[in-house]
């Protein structure tokens, strides 16, 4: 079992992004995620200052979306990411909802053969290739090449899913994938269909990772550890799925009160409306608490845990109690 951190913009200023990163790496963590979202601290320049304050840990942008981020640009970023890290560069590609690029005024009508097209582009270029293209999303000409040699023609792609045929392309289409697994009893519905991706691919599933995100507030006082997820389940819990939802059951609905108050920026209303079943949408609680959730995962087929989230009520204290408690009980 891998596990890897998902440092939100939620945590504090970039500054205090990249000082977790560097706590996170000494904790032992094996990789290091910035999500790319909508409106929110660029992560392409997290990943670049995380590089040049690392030495071990795998750097990457989550969730960045073929339709607000090109092609081009995804893979002159990995190419020179690669580069300034030595090697570090992982590439968390596609979305975990509609709804965020929506509000740009994209349409998102197609995010499948889009998603599928951006990584087919991507990797031509990441190898060298003049990567003209006929497809709808990007038709591409003779001058479509990368002026410089990456360091690595297969940096690993990742990619983020949502939706049973989304998550079995990216068992198809990726060297990842990156389901959200909010809550954990939704994970073995994710699986599935990602490993019939990969059955496709005509790929062994040992090969393939599947790393599933989830919300993570530990602490040694489970109380505090419960009332620090309430923000984070208040602003992104009126977006998960009804399916996912149901294997605790709830469902999208539930969420309208919370979603009216975030929408007229009243977060703290929003706040107060999360009940008690609605933090099971994370993993809460001590570190014995978290490593029986891991174990559970485990069990049902992933391969490699990414926390995001609030992490604790302090982060850093959360991130090393994962680094002296959780990851050596799974290491050991």
């Amino acid at each position: 079992m891998k596990f890897g951190i998902r440092l939100i913009e939620y945590l504090g200023p970039s500054s205090e992004l990249l000082r977790l990163a560097v706590c996170a790496e000494e904790a032992g963590v094996d990789s290091v995620w910035f999500p790319h979202d909508t409106f929110m601290r660029h992560t392409w320049v997290l990943t670049s200052a995380a590089a040049v304050m690392t030495r071990r840990v795998q750097l990457g942008g989550v969730g960045i979306n073929p339709y607000t981020n090109h092609p081009a640009e995804i893979a002159t970023y990995a190419a020179t990411l690669d580069e300034l890290s030595g090697g570090r560069c992982i590439v968390g590609l596609g979305m975990h909802t509609c709804d965020m690029v929506q509000w740009t005024g994209i349409d998102v009508s197609d995010p499948l053969g889009r998603t599928r097209e951006c990584v087919e582009l991507v990797r031509r270029l990441l190898r060298g290739e003049i990567a003209q293209n006929a497809g709808p999303g990007f038709p591409w000409g003779d001058q479509c090449y990368l002026r410089s040699k990456p360091l690595r023609a297969d940096i690993p792609i990742y990619i983020s899913a949502f939706g049973h045929d989304f998550q079995e392309l990216s068992g198809e289409i990726g060297d990842g994938s990156q389901p959200m697994i909010t809550p954990p009893e939704s994970a073995s519905h994710v699986v599935r269909p990602i490993e019939r991706g990969v059955a496709r691919s005509g790929r062994a599933r040992d090969t393939f990772v599947i790393s599933g995100c989830a919300w993570l507030s530990l602490s040694a006082d489970r109380r505090a550890a419960a009332d620090k997820m309430r923000d984070m389940v208040s602003y992104f819990g009126p977006y998960l799925e009804d399916e996912a939802l149901a294997t605790v059951g709830l469902q999208r609905t539930d969420f309208a009160p919370i979603k009216a108050c975030i929408d007229r920026r009243d977060y703290a209303g929003a706040r107060r409306l999360v009940t008690d079943q609605m933090l099971r949408l994370g993993i809460v609680g001590t570190p014995d608490d978290v490593i029986a959730r891991v174990e559970e995962l485990r069990a049902n087929g992933l391969d490699e845990i990414g926390f995001g989230g609030p992490l604790g009520p302090d982060p850093q204290a959360a991130i090393e109690l994962l680094g002296s408690k959780v990851i050596p009980h799974f290491r050991s």
